[in-house]
């Protein structure tokens, strides 16, 4: 780790708790079913917290399919036909390795054990004989009751299941999806058959996923429903090494575009005896995260050769291959596969954000300012329109300016006329709203307004007719 990673390893020590708190005080996540007592690993999120999911989600939408030539876009279902599962290698292969404790009966991942107690870099590469074999010979305790027996590690499938009819004995047993890779491969051939595409091209998707698995509990990186933005990337064979370089590139411009720190990422490869039995190379982009959790995976990008449509037309019967008109052949083509999880850059984005600074108040008395430093495109306000006092004569100015930022701007503008200016903006500062805008008694006479910055605090004074523009340019 380099010098300047461990000096950001210690000045965000306490930031997880610290963001975790703001999260539920500011409305961007609450515990799931919190009051009856909560369901582990599950979150909801806030007023604040779905507006700066949902700006993520179409960023990413319009950076990656909308904007681009060669890609297309499908929202596929959650249940798919059980087949699916067992052509992809779910059935068989989407397991984690699980301890139970034959005391207290809490289960626990065995590779995260041993990560965490032995630190052991990359556990999760370990066979359940390996990580067994670990765990006994440190002689494990049981992290909930302190007892040492913990049992061998074996593996646990992480589907969920359910049954479509009104008898589950009778009616057919499907799984919630563990990921939205598959909708994209079996909706392949409708896809090329409906769209003049041509090699290469990709298809894009933004959807739910489950995964039954047990968690550590850090906040949102791990649960139970995720969402992924994905993508499955159709080249010939031959071009699939240089795509998966372009796509390198591409995920390191999107993590620039959202605004984490390069310090807090880095590029990691996985060796030959970590790979899924899909990928012949793959890449995960992993985050510096606070306190121990330290580095752990954020993206993935993987060539996944042809397994998935190989398999699926075997599975299936259907002919799945590509016809190229110019040379008046059949293959299929390789897949190279991006993927970002919603969750995982919610988490990240807010932690990067997240900063304190000494500063003084109005009377010059020293406090701390809390401020979460979103990039403008990001942030779940992008303005805020506060009258100097709760005057008609300010108040009517303020509200008319309000309404057009909503309409010129963007619809995520606030307005806000309770309690002193500075409370305000502090209020402001902590949800991360990068401009406010002040209508004082001056801009009765003057017809401006005062725009104070988020990060600089500094402040210019601009005419009312101005302000629409001057925000875009800041803002988009």
């Amino acid at each position: 780790m380099t010098d300047q990673q461990e000096r950001s390893t210690t000045r965000r020590a306490a930031t997880m708790d610290k963001v975790v708190a703001l999260a539920k005080r500011r409305g961007f996540v609450f515990p799931g079913s919190e009051i009856y007592g909560g369901l582990a690993n599950t979150w909801d999120y806030g007023p604040l917290g779905v507006e700066l999911k949902n700006n993520i989600k179409q960023l990413w939408w319009k950076t990656f399919v909308q904007t681009r030539r060669d890609m297309l876009g499908l929202d596929a279902g959650i249940l798919m036909h059980p087949r699916v599962w067992e052509a992809s290698g779910h059935v068989v292969n989407f397991n984690d390795p699980l301890v139970d404790c034959k005391t207290c009966k809490a289960r626990f991942r065995a590779d995260d054990l041993v990560e965490r107690h032995l630190h052991i870099a990359d556990a999760s590469a370990k066979t359940p004989d390996e990580l067994s074999a670990l765990i006994r010979e440190a002689n494990l305790p049981c992290p909930n009751c302190g007892n040492r027996t913990l049992t061998d590690a074996r593996q646990f499938n992480m589907m969920f299941q359910t049954t479509i009819g009104p008898v589950s004995e009778t009616g057919t047993q499907v799984y919630l999806r563990p990921e939205t890779a598959q909708g994209i491969f079996v909706q392949y051939k409708n896809i090329l058959n409906s769209q003049r595409v041509k090699l290469p091209f990709g298809i894009g998707q933004i959807g739910k996923a489950f995964r039954n698995e047990i968690t550590p509990g850090n906040f949102i990186f791990r649960v139970l429903e995720l969402e992924q933005m994905e993508i499955e990337y159709f080249v010939k064979a031959a071009e699939s090494a240089t795509a998966f370089e372009e796509w390198l590139t591409a995920m390191r411009g999107w993590i620039e575009l959202i605004g984490l720190r390069p310090e807090h990422i880095r590029v990691r490869e996985h060796a030959k005896e970590e790979l899924s039995h899909y990928s012949m190379r793959t890449c995960d982009f992993e985050y510096l995260f606070p306190g121990p959790m330290g580095w752990k995976e954020l993206y993935g990008l993987a060539n996944r050769t042809d397994f998935d449509l190989r398999s699926h037309q075997e599975a299936s019967g259907e002919d799945l291959t590509y016809f190229e008109q110019e040379t008046k052949t059949r293959f299929l083509p390789h897949v190279v596969e991006p993927t970002f999880g919603v969750e995982r850059t919610f988490l990240t984005v807010l932690l990067d954000a997240y900063d304190e600074e000494a500063t003084t108040d109005v009377n010059g008395k020293a406090e701390t300012r809390t401020v979460l430093r979103f990039v403008p495109r990001l942030a779940p306000v992008k303005a805020a329109v506060l009258p100097l006092a709760k005057k008609p004569e300010l108040t009517s100015v303020a509200w008319q300016l309000f309404e057009r930022l909503q309409c010129e701007v963007s619809p995520q503008v606030d307005y806000d006329e309770q309690a002193n200016i500075g409370k305000r903006y502090r209020r402001q500062d902590e949800i991360g709203t990068p401009f406010c805008v002040t209508v004082d008694f001056d801009t009765l006479e003057d017809r401006a307004v005062t725009i104070r910055d988020r990060d600089t605090m500094s402040q210019v004074r601009i005419p009312l007719d101005d302000v629409p523009a001057y925000l875009s340019e800041r803002i988009r």
